[in-house]
């Protein structure tokens, strides 16, 4: 999966979120000390996402996403018979 500043049209779990955050950090032409800074999270706390060590905080996954130029959109899956 590649993460660009462009819309992306995926259908992510958590851990894929996180996985299309770490590919557009690393798509970057910033660096992650950079791209850490800018956004307001620790710079540890995004060394470890990149290195696959840990998932992140939502809070942490919003302020990246906003930083990158990316669009975090949740929508309905459509009709579905579960909750009937």
């Amino acid at each position: 999966m590649v993460a660009t500043r462009q819309r992306m049209g995926y259908t992510l779990g958590m851990g894929q979120l996180t996985k299309a955050i770490a590919a557009a950090v690393k798509a970057s032409d910033q660096t992650p000390y950079a791209i850490a800074k800018g956004a307001g999270v620790a710079r540890s706390q995004l060394s470890r996402l990149l290195s696959g060590e840990r998932g992140m905080t939502t809070d942490t996954i919003e302020r990246l996403a906003d930083y990158l130029g990316l669009r975090i959109t949740i929508e309905p899956k459509g009709k579905t018979t579960k909750g009937r």
